[in-house]
């Protein structure tokens, strides 16, 4: 449990793109499948391999400590390989001022509301799912009475449960991961209902369980997106970000769901008669209908709560979550600007004198408050200029350093050599495109020069989806002191070898 949650933990520190995000969660849950379903293929080869005696089939205690041996051994050099190969990304916005306390983990999780959402949602889905998969075993056993049956489905479930997971990104880039949760439901209900119906026949119960099986990866991996888009929501609502414990959450109630699951299956055993020494033929008519009962009534009317409350309450959508981190991104420069105690920042503080400030980008030169972005041009972000762009490519304005790499890649943070901090954002809600039509050419923490290449973009990208693609440009850290100059007059065309813009700060 532990290691299932500093694992799953890890997906927002390895990318702010959602659909990073779901690619990385993809492949990692591939790998799970893989490795979970593999262990219930090797086990009793591996343990009568090594036993002296095979007690009919069962194996002995040498060939059952061999098989832990070997299981130990490829869990403890896969965590390591996880943890020397993974690699986080490197950003001022995964920056924590303070630890968290105890006291604030409450804090967090009763104020993140989007985040106790999907908790609550998810929680009940689970609890009802596993439920099902927990009973299956006795479903072939007691009700078709065909328990070798069993290893036929695990056998498909090997198939469709990599079919699902490899046909996720696909599934929720058509539909988005709302619609494709809401697709999920509809097929497992579907599902539950032909199990009811299904009877002695072996091929429709084999098409229920399959049906069944195969959305649950999906709605794993939209709850699990959904959570991890969670961190940057509590970020921007709570002011701090907090990854690990964000993440913890959804291991920790597959594991409660696991605990009451196990507890009802005991006891809808003894109350429904399948008991040691039971068949198929000794269950009673009463038997079965308590049985089918508790594993497909219960279940549907949980995971119909569950969906209710998803519909309901759950609203943070790949593009809400876009508009997060377009919030976060905005605001560095100012949090940078105010944050000089951060060891991590080199200067925040403007040397005393003047500084030439190179255009950006060729095009027309316009008053910041006239662009169609009333946080930019109201000022809140600092003082600066637009530029209308006649070309796409955006260059370094003075020499300096890339202190921020948005994952969208419509926008880059720079410092100058001289303390400058400046935001070049290029369009207005490019946003949403997700780093479509858009090309960088830095790595954070890059140094450059006073007219190197740092983005390309299609323009034409950006006026088909229907965006502004003015290049807004600001100094965040600029004071009432500081005097900002205009070289150029508005409307003037200019080009990046042109002085656009001198600060003068006198100390």
């Amino acid at each position: 449990s532990f290691k299932d949650i500093g694992f799953w933990s890890m997906i927002p520190a390895l990318t702010f793109d959602s659909r990073e995000r779901e690619k990385t969660a993809t492949f990692a849950r591939i790998g799970s499948t893989i490795g979970g379903n593999l262990v219930g293929v090797v086990v009793m080869p591996l343990v009568l391999f090594f036993s002296l005696n095979s007690n009919g089939g069962t194996g002995d205690t040498r060939g059952w400590f061999w098989f832990a041996v070997i299981v130990a051994t490829i869990a403890w050099l896969s965590a390591v390989a996880v943890g020397i190969g993974t690699k986080e990304v490197d950003s001022d916005l995964r920056k924590n001022k303070e630890k968290t306390t105890f006291k604030k983990v409450l804090h967090i999780l009763t104020h993140n509301d989007q985040l106790m959402w999907i908790a609550l949602s998810y929680g009940l889905y689970t609890t009802g799912v596993t439920l099902v998969n927990s009973l299956e075993l006795y479903y072939f056993t007691f009700i078709l009475g065909n328990s070798s049956a069993f290893s036929i489905f695990a056998s498909l479930n090997i198939v469709t449960g990599l079919l699902s997971v490899s046909l996720f990104p696909k599934l929720a880039d058509k539909l988005n991961r709302r619609n494709l949760f809401f697709w999920c439901i509809l097929t497992m209900i579907i599902a539950l209902v032909l199990f009811v119906f299904a009877g002695q026949s072996l091929p429709m119960v084999l098409i229920a369980a399959v049906l069944f099986a195969i959305p649950q990866p999906l709605v794993f991996l939209v709850v699990l997106m959904t959570i991890s888009d969670s961190v940057e929501y509590g970020q921007l609502k709570l002011g701090h970000r907090d990854e690990s414990l964000t993440l913890s959450v959804r291991p920790l109630l597959d594991k409660l769901a696991g605990a009451i699951s196990n507890g009802v299956v005991g006891l809808t055993a003894v109350a429904a008669g399948m008991t040691t020494g039971a068949t198929a033929a000794s269950v009673s008519a009463s038997g079965q209908v308590t049985f089918k009962l508790i594993m497909f009534g219960l279940p549907i009317v949980i995971i119909l709560i569950g969906t209710y409350v998803f519909y309901r309450r759950v609203t943070l959508t790949e593009k809400k979550h876009a508009e997060i981190v377009d919030q976060l991104e905005r605001t560095w420069g100012k949090q940078l600007a105010d944050d000089s105690d951060n060891p991590v920042t080199t200067s925040t503080k403007i040397e005393a004198g003047a500084h030439d400030y190179n255009a950006p980008i060729a095009g027309e030169l316009v008053d910041l408050a006239s662009v169609n972005d009333p946080i930019f041009a109201n000022g809140a972000l600092g003082q600066g200029f637009a530029i209308k762009p006649s070309d796409g490519r955006v260059y370094a304005p003075f020499d300096g350093t890339v202190r921020i790499a948005f994952s969208t890649r419509h926008a880059v943070g720079l410092v100058s050599d001289t303390g400058v901090v400046t935001l070049i954002h290029i369009g207005i809600g490019t946003v949403a495109m997700q780093g479509t039509g858009f090309v960088t050419y830095f790595e954070r923490g890059q140094h450059v020069k006073r007219g190197d290449l740092l983005i390309e973009f299609w323009d034409k990208a950006i006026k088909d989806a229907g965006y502004d693609d003015t290049v807004i440009v600001t100094i965040t850290n600029s004071s009432v002191d500081d005097t900002l100059t205009l070289k150029k007059p508005l409307g003037s065309l200019v080009d990046k070898d042109d002085v656009i813009l001198t600060l003068e700060n006198n100390g």
